[in-house]
């Protein structure tokens, strides 16, 4: 029989020292959590140490992030790659055991974490997908897809709003295979949690729909390992184990305070608590007896191969749907989307229609969402307005077993009503990108961004795949006022590293903006759409638009055989105010040329040769934007017509006169511009 008190002290002195050598870190919640990681992570937990990436191992996430050390120590006990040289590089440059854990950095990891309460809504869009995946591939006889999500959290994870959001959807969408373990402690950083923290945690989730266990025993393997196997049995509603701890268990004099939160022990502590815990070995040396104990790779490895023969029996039985299950978990887009991109985008030109850009995006959704069965829609609450069903994507449902809904041609609805939760969604998308199998994107409008940012700002640093569609881009969206009408957001949104934004000016750049966003493997995109119809810009040619500004159009469209004089620089709906003052100005004999910029963040990353091309030096640049005027002046401009006041409630072309969204008032602009410069 496994020594589970020896594996959960070698946890503790792990993580006890790794933060005593960085002098930063946690060590308190992987101290008491370390025999509730030895009843998942030694009796239950399905992976392969040998291929973190194992298509059909469980997922675990560690919500708490700031407990960084009780995953990694877990990592490196099992036998993953990730030797005890990095958990002595704990929090130091360019090692694998970063504050908080990443993904991508640390093999085993499967999502960062850190800001709380968004791994556990991760690991709801994880089991959402693994649910979906499930229905759609799994065939009798045939159980490819069929693992649990299983998440860590704490009380700071359940104070975060976006908990009650997430759980309660997983509640509705009865993902009988997430199973979450609360860490119930008592302790956050300013200590006793009552005077803050009164909620009755057990009967919320109760309220969710979940299955709730406990409260258990922490520290007591056996009871946790038995809470884990009853929740696994679950048919059809999540789990939640309610599991009694001691921070920072072991130490005599900061067990069950705030100082084990965020600190270092300190030596002398740490001495007593290795006499505490009988730990007779010295800082980061692990007897073999404890590597024997928790080594996994035998185990995951027979797991894995067991799972080889039956999908080779798969294959052999459903060589179509095998070869699309390793399609789409790869993240490769089907044979044929390139055709599908260049007919929609050639059919837009061609159609040359004047509609929202909302609209223009779901026209594009249409083509896409019928060839690609891995898109998986949604919106939080503003479907009629962010327009992001089609044809192709019926709402997702579930009946009273749990099990997808299915529609008379069998499929499973790929649209999701998330309800009025867009950090929720936001961050459960990152979760089913995470998990792999499908493309998310969900809608809503662009000032209820700011709900979503921090998730959009993960998934940024996770470099995944997920797709925002942000409506009523502006002033323009009209009556609604300005509480509802951006004008930060386009520049703010711009900001965050790694983030694709895209503000089209009609169909065809909405075509182009969704082909690109869904090329971008490691990158998320957001769509910046307009409410009000916007009429299609002619071109001469559409293959530059991808690279995020282009000439739309130059002096000789409107009659003028000369270089221009300057540049007025558009975005979006204001695309159409260039090109009707570049009509007024040749009017006066003066040359400008109109660049189209619908993708600042693309357009930066092209070389120089091209921007100077598009923006040749010398040439004075006059930007035009329904938004904040500050962004603007990085491209050396000369003047910008922008908003740097909130709006006003009013019919958008009373609004934009009045703040001087004009042909006129930008050809006046111009005019100023060149009279400075004479």
């Amino acid at each position: 029989m496994a020594n589970e008190s020896l594996m959960a002290n070698a946890i503790r002195a792990l993580a006890m020292d790794a933060v005593q050598q960085a002098n930063s870190g946690h060590p308190g919640a992987p101290m008491g959590m370390a025999d509730i990681a030895v009843a998942l992570w030694h009796r239950h937990l399905k992976h392969s140490p040998a291929n973190p990436q194992w298509a059909d191992r469980d997922r675990f996430v560690l919500s708490n992030g700031h407990a960084s050390m009780l995953l990694y120590s877990l990592l490196h006990l099992t036998g993953y790659d990730l030797p005890i040289g990095e958990l002595k590089g704990f929090r130091q440059m360019h090692s694998k055991t970063p504050g908080h854990p990443e993904v991508d950095v640390t093999p085993g990891i499967e999502t960062t974490t850190g800001p709380l309460g968004q791994g556990v809504t991760n690991a709801v869009g994880m089991a959402l997908a693994e649910k979906l995946l499930a229905a759609e591939f799994n065939r009798d006889g045939h159980a490819v897809v069929d693992h649990h999500t299983y998440v860590f959290l704490g009380d700071g994870c359940l104070m975060e709003g976006i908990s009650h959001e997430a759980c309660a959807l997983a509640g509705a969408w009865k993902l009988n295979k997430l199973v979450a373990i609360y860490d119930d402690n008592g302790i956050s950083i300013d200590g006793q949690v009552t005077p803050w923290f009164i909620d009755d945690t057990a009967a919320r989730f109760r309220a969710y729909g979940w299955n709730v266990i406990g409260p258990v025993d922490g520290h007591d393997v056996e009871a946790v390992g038995r809470a884990i196997a009853d929740a696994k049995g679950s048919a059809e509603r999540p789990t939640l184990i309610v599991a009694k701890t001691h921070i920072g268990k072991g130490s005599p004099n900061r067990a069950n305070t705030a100082k084990a939160h965020g600190e270092p022990l300190g030596a002398d502590e740490i001495a007593l608590t290795r006499t505490a815990l009988k730990w007779e070995h010295t800082p980061f040396e692990l007897p073999q007896a404890v590597y024997d104990e928790w080594n996994a790779r035998a185990k995951g490895r027979a797991a894995e191969q067991a799972w080889d023969a039956r999908f080779a029996a798969y294959r052999a039985a459903h060589p179509d749907l095998a070869a699309e299950f390793e399609r789409r978990m790869k993240g490769e887009l089907p044979k044929g989307f390139t055709q599908v991109a260049v007919d929609a985008t050639i059919g837009a030109h061609a159609k040359a229609e004047t509609v929202a850009s909302r609209k223009a995006s779901q026209i594009a959704l249409e083509a896409f969402t019928a060839a690609m069965p891995e898109l998986l829609g949604g919106s939080a609450d503003l479907t009629g307005s962010n327009l992001t069903n089609t044809k192709s994507t019926a709402p997702l449902r579930f009946d009273q077993a749990g099990d997808p809904v299915r529609g008379e041609d069998g499929t499973i609805g790929r649209h999701i009503n998330y309800g009025v939760r867009e950090f929720g969604m936001a961050a459960i998308m990152n979760g089913i990108a995470l998990h792999g199998g499908f493309i998310p994107y969900g809608g809503t409008f662009l000032t209820f961004s700011d709900y979503s940012r921090n998730a959009i700002r993960m998934a940024a640093l996770m470099k995944r795949r997920v797709i925002h569609v942000f409506t009523h881009d502006s002033i323009g969206l009209g009556e609604d006022g300005p509480t509802h009408q951006s004008v930060e957001h386009a520049a703010s949104l711009r900001m965050i590293p790694g983030l694709d934004v895209w503000r089209s000016a009609d169909t065809a750049e909405t075509a182009v903006a969704w082909t690109v966003a869904l090329q971008n493997r490691n990158r998320p995109t957001a769509l910046l759409l307009s409410r009000q119809n916007l009429p299609y810009a002619p071109k001469l040619a559409l293959d530059e638009i991808t690279r995020g500004a282009y000439v739309l159009a130059d002096p000789q469209e409107v009659g003028i055989a000369r270089r221009p004089q300057a540049a007025i620089i558009a975005t979006g709906s204001e695309v159409q105010l260039a090109l009707k003052a570049q009509e007024l100005l040749a009017q006066s004999g003066i040359a400008t040329r109109v660049v189209s910029m619908p993708s600042t963040t693309t357009f930066d990353r092209q070389d120089a040769d091209y921007k100077q091309d598009v923006l040749p030096p010398g040439l004075p640049r006059i930007a035009v934007e329904a938004g904040v005027t500050d962004f603007w002046w990085k491209y050396g401009c000369a003047a910008v017509v922008g908003i740097d006041s909130y709006g006003e409630s009013a019919p958008a072309n009373v609004l934009f006169k009045h703040f001087g969204f004009t042909p006129e008032n930008v050809a006046d602009t111009v005019r100023a511009v060149l009279a400075r410069k004479v």
